[in-house]
């Protein structure tokens, strides 16, 4: 497979180095300032830059009629959405692309599911490095959608961690919490490259949902 890579910090990087293992080839490596006009042929572009300029990438590349798989967060997806499903060009975007932390949504809901009825408070907790742009995380926030309601979310910034999440429910007599911890970015980078490989011969919009069979 033919991948082109927009933005190309650490993310960028992890994802080069886990497409390479799985053996396919990297074509293009685009960050700051790149050029559609320099893209050669690709099969599908995988797009890790920045809240502020991820839409536009986005965008030029469905002009281009490219598959896209995006894992920046911070912005609102909806416009490219819509444009995937009215051209037909595959477009996927995830919060968060490690095969664990989509099972982790998956029990998120399921619990949130079962505490209904109960009283428990729900709140969530986001632990990055400190090069992280948005606050609160793109996967806190789809934990606490998931939840529903007003769902308070704490976001610290300390040292290189890769990304801790955790969901509690508080009641007078207990607490119950899951956890999700994140060793490194290799995990983020392997779910996007398989995400790439799914979405070879799709259309429009799809989700890491599909790619899991969850």
């Amino acid at each position: 497979m033919r991948i082109a890579l927009i933005g190309y910090g650490r993310m960028g990087r992890t994802v080069e180095q886990v497409a390479l293992e799985r053996g396919h080839e990297i074509v293009f490596r685009g960050d700051v300032g790149w050029q559609v006009s320099e893209l050669p042929e690709a099969d599908v572009v995988v797009e890790f830059s920045t809240p502020q300029t991820a839409e536009e990438n986005v965008d030029r590349l469905l002009d281009r009629r490219l598959p896209v798989v995006s894992g920046t967060t911070g912005w609102d997806t909806e416009a490219m959405r819509e444009k995937s499903r009215r051209t037909g060009v595959a477009f996927l975007w995830a919060s968060n692309f490690s095969v664990g932390v989509n099972l982790f949504f998956a029990l998120n809901e399921r619990l949130a599911e079962l505490m209904k009825g109960y009283d428990y408070q729900p709140s969530v907790t986001e632990i990055h490095h400190i090069h992280k742009l948005d606050k609160p995380s793109g996967t806190a926030r789809t934990l606490a959608a998931a939840i529903g309601g007003d769902v308070p979310v704490e976001s610290i910034r300390e040292g290189e961690v890769a990304g801790i999440h955790t969901v509690r429910w508080e009641s007078k007599a207990d607490t119950i919490s899951i956890t999700h911890e994140a060793k490194s970015r290799t995990g983020f980078a392997l779910g996007a490259v398989i995400a790439a490989e799914w979405l070879q011969g799709k259309q429009g919009w799809h989700t890491m949902r599909e790619v899991l069979h969850l």
